[in-house]
């Protein structure tokens, strides 16, 4: 997914800031979901509660400003945006349902039978992410595709 981020990174940045903005976002998203999954780590351990809460956190945040600030707005005035937003949300949707669930089950506190969960959990959401990611990458393609670059900043 790090390597996923690199090229749109490469292929679309510094063209638009809040493109770029949500791009660092998910950057930020997607390293403190390496540091919990204990990627690079040799410890079999769970990660400690307050790792997994600001990782929920953060993963609340990266999805709200997709849904209520990006989405929209990548696609503002343009018929075919619109129609390539109303063709992606139904699985945008899905992946923000998954997520939320992950969230619901994990961010408060994990129980002893959660914990033996949590690694398939979390590499089940890994999935989800990557699949979310490569949807709104359509978002972003179709934005510098029409060479429209959003204005407003986030």
């Amino acid at each position: 997914m790090l390597q996923q981020l690199e090229s749109v990174k490469s292929k679309w940045g510094g063209k638009s800031q809040v493109i770029d903005r949500w791009l660092m976002d998910r950057q930020a998203l997607l390293v403190s979901f390496c540091e919990l999954a204990g990627i690079n780590k040799r410890s079999e351990c769970l990660p400690d509660p307050d790792e997994i809460d600001n990782f929920c956190s953060a993963l609340l945040d990266y999805l709200s400003v997709g849904h209520f600030e990006v989405f929209d707005m990548l696609v503002e005035n343009d018929n075919e945006g619109l129609a390539l937003r109303d063709k992606l949300y139904p699985r945008l949707t899905k992946t923000t349902d998954a997520a939320l669930a992950f969230n619901d089950t994990f961010a408060q506190a994990v129980t002893p039978e959660q914990a033996a969960e949590f690694d398939s959990a979390l590499a089940k959401l890994g999935e989800t992410l990557e699949e979310r990611f490569a949807l709104e990458d359509e978002l972003i393609a179709h934005v510098h595709t029409k060479k429209r670059d959003p204005e407003v900043t986030l």
